[in-house]
């Protein structure tokens, strides 16, 4: 028996081959140990260590009666690490996708494409392949039957969610907190300084199974929820001027509208509602101009409301008494050597007294007024009322009106802006302008929030009332105060704002709307103004119709004034206001008598 030939070059094909394998080995070795080393290792840390986020509890809204305005829920947030899902669960996929209503189909993709790269495209992808999210809102309960199916890799992460209880309640006042959490508008953004808190955070690692490592936490911070901020609004009221908003429309179909509820002493605002509106909880499915809060953004021509200036000016510097006459009758007048026309009157007028004309409110007798009263004064004291400049409204979106200086006025504004043309406001403007014969003479700012709280209730921050300044005295605040309480019954023009057994001082106002630079026949504003009781003012009420559908002249005393009664009546059930029967008598004596010499 001979010994088997084996050739020399097959030895070394071997040699060679094993060699070539080892050597490969070890210079991959090489390359993942000491060249891709610092990278890998960053790999591993970084999937190893985590930084939770400790969400604070933003802070709630409430009313003046403690109610919940805005408030925040525990929501989970639920996604997949496809790189930790298992095989063995897909069966329990379709379960899955059930409880969130998701399509099997997607969400196979989201469990499937896993990556086992390394190198730089493994560093760019992998945050991207290591978390996919499945649920953004998820509740409590929901999760816990996700958890039950125990499917590798599924998790969630809890955070707050904002909830507003009310939907559309008050919406342009609260304003809203974005899916991003960002405060937007109305009092969550004015305010978030303190309903947000501080967020804390926990420095940990994980294991490959997304246990936490204890004993390698480094850090751990406890939030700091936020504080809760009271307001002046109240649901009942809220709810009172909205219902009648969605009555307004029903009725006249407007392109907008507005109602203010506020106290005249302090200038808090108790109610604020526009048309259109939004549902606070569903915000992105409405168009962006129904957030739009149009009793501080919209701007009109006040017509008649804007009456009280140039009358309580005049009243004011001793130029007329409620009893001095003017004729209402002729077309023009002479003014600094020049012949001005006057406007016309929705009705021939002959001889009026201040007080005719403002119960009749005759625009003759009203630029008649004014021109006495001159350019400067006339100016000066729409400014004083706060035409032409910021209320200083804080939840933003507000504009300053329109109230051109003297030098710019043309030949007829001297008879135009008396009546309330060649000048522009918003509906909270008007508002706040017959808040100063309901304050004695004084003009408030606007206030919405009252108290910033902590949550055992005890007062971090209190908001006080801000008076801007004095406008008119007392004694000419309360002559106009009676004679707005004429326009208010039989022989005024808001008749159908009267409320029996209370006297109600209030103006109405109709306007033109300018369109395609002239005014329009068939568009107006209308609008109606007042506070009641007149002797002892409790609320203001104002109710804005914007191009309300009418048939005719959509005059405020048969659009809007019905809405202030309404309003009116209801709030007198609701807050419990009486009529001071023991002084309304000596107060309608007193300013009578007043008024005759004045």
């Amino acid at each position: 028996m001979s010994k088997a030939f084996i050739a020399s070059w097959r030895i070394g094909i071997v040699f060679g081959a094993i060699t070539f394998g080892f050597t490969g080995i070890f210079a991959r070795l090489v390359y993942l140990h000491i060249l891709e080393r610092p990278n890998l290792s960053r790999i591993v840390e970084r999937n190893r260590e985590k930084l939770e986020i400790r969400y604070a509890n933003r802070g709630n809204v409430i009313d003046i009666r403690g109610n919940l305005l805005a408030t925040s829920r525990t929501v989970v947030e639920l996604g997949v690490d496809p790189q930790s899902f298992r095989e063995e669960d897909r069966p329990r996929l379709p379960e899955l996708a059930r409880l969130l209503g998701m399509p099997e189909e997607r969400l196979e993709q989201l469990v499937s494409g896993k990556n086992f790269q390394t190198g730089e495209t493994y560093r760019k992808e992998v945050q991207a392949v290591r978390w996919r999210k499945l649920a953004d809102k998820l509740s409590e309960g929901t999760y816990e039957k996700v958890t039950a199916l125990g499917i590798s890799g599924v998790y969630g992460n809890r955070k707050f969610d904002r909830i507003y209880p009310g939907g559309p309640l008050a919406a342009h006042l609260l304003g809203y907190v974005n899916r991003e959490g960002t405060a937007v508008t109305g009092i969550e953004r004015y305010m978030d300084f303190y309903l947000r808190g501080q967020d804390g955070w926990r420095e940990t690692e994980h294991d490959g199974r997304r246990h936490e490592l204890a004993q390698f936490r480094r850090r751990d911070v406890d939030p700091v929820d936020g504080y809760d901020v009271e307001t002046s609004i109240d649901v009942v009221v809220q709810d009172i001027i909205e219902e009648e908003l969605s009555a307004i429309v029903r009725a006249h179909r407007p392109k907008g509208a507005s109602i203010i509820v506020s106290d005249p002493a302090t200038g808090f605002i108790i109610g604020l509602a526009n048309y259109p509106t939004f549902d606070l909880n569903t915000f992105w499915r409405f168009p962006i101009d129904a957030h739009r809060n149009r009793a501080v953004s919209d701007t009109f021509e006040p017509g008649s409301t804007f009456k009280i200036v140039a009358v309580s000016g005049a009243l004011e510097e001793s130029i007329v008494t409620a009893a001095t006459k003017f004729d209402c009758g002729i077309p023009s007048v002479s003014y600094q050597g020049r012949t001005v026309s006057l406007p016309a009157d929705h009705h021939p007028y002959g001889l009026l007294s201040v007080r005719d004309i403002v119960v009749r409110s005759s625009n003759r007798g009203a630029s008649q007024v004014g021109i006495l009263l001159g350019a400067g004064r006339l100016h000066d004291y729409a400014e004083a009322y706060g035409f032409g400049e910021s209320c200083g409204f804080r939840l933003g979106g507000e504009v300053a009106g329109t109230l051109h200086p003297v030098r710019a006025w043309d030949r007829l504004t001297i008879t135009r802006l008396p009546i309330g043309h060649a000048v522009s406001a918003t509906p909270l403007q008007v508002h706040f302008g017959m808040s100063v014969i309901a304050n004695q003479g004084v003009l408030m700012s606007p206030r919405v929030a009252r108290r910033v709280l902590d949550r055992d209730g005890r007062t971090i921050v209190a908001f006080s009332p801000e008076a801007k300044r004095r406008v008119i005295s007392t004694n000419t605040a309360r002559v106009m105060a009676h004679l707005l309480t004429e326009v208010v019954g039989a022989g005024g023009t808001a008749p159908r704002a009267e409320i029996p057994g209370f006297q109600v001082a209030g103006k109405t106002g109709t306007t033109q709307k300018v369109v395609e630079g002239r005014y329009s026949t068939k568009h107006h504003v209308a609008s109606v103004v007042g506070f009641f009781p007149s002797s002892l003012p409790r609320v203001v009420v104002s109710v804005v119709v914007d191009d309300p559908e009418s048939g005719g002249v959509a005059y405020g005393g048969v659009v809007a004034a019905p809405a202030f009664e309404n309003v009116a009546l209801k709030l007198i059930r609701y807050l419990g206001i009486e009529p001071p029967a023991a002084s309304e008598g000596s107060f309608a004596l007193k300013v009578g008598m007043f008024a005759s010499s004045y």
